[in-house]
């Protein structure tokens, strides 16, 4: 079985994708059973959707894999912590699983909406922190300078 840190870096590359492409870097996939059933980055400014995050592209995409609307069993590894609207439909999804890296102090669901989740889902910080801290960190900075 494949670790929480080996789906981490599978979602930093699909953040990756997210920085390349000038969108902010958040990276995510959806796993059940130690398979990927879907991959995404933010795609906000591509789609000119403010709905159009990470965990929401990763939702559909693994809903239409299962063609079920609930993603019991699953595991989502989100490079950011969900921001509440993330958070409100994963409750919805009844996601088992949340593993994410990097805290989002500002925006993060745990400050503002810490019971939108399912009571059931388990919810794992700080796995590759730093790697997925840098990179936003890394996209900032380089707004700044332009």
């Amino acid at each position: 079985m494949y670790s929480d840190e080996y789906f981490m870096k599978i979602a930093l590359d699909e953040a990756k994708l997210a920085f390349d492409t000038d969108e902010v870097p958040v990276g995510a996939i959806v796993t059940i059973n130690g398979k990927i059933i879907a991959a995404a980055h933010n795609l906000t400014e591509t789609l000119i959707d403010v709905t159009a995050h990470a965990e929401m592209q990763a939702i559909t995409a693994a809903e239409n894999y299962l063609a079920a609307k609930y993603l019991n069993d699953c595991t989502l590894y989100v490079t950011v912590e969900p921001c509440v609207m993330c958070a409100g439909a994963l409750g919805w999804s009844q996601i088992s699983r949340i593993v994410y890296g990097a805290s989002d102090e500002k925006r993060g669901f745990t400050r503002f909406a810490p019971n939108a989740l399912h009571p059931k889902t388990t919810v794992i910080a700080g796995v590759l922190h730093s790697e997925c801290e840098n990179l936003m960190k890394e996209f900032f900075k380089k707004k700044r300078r332009n």
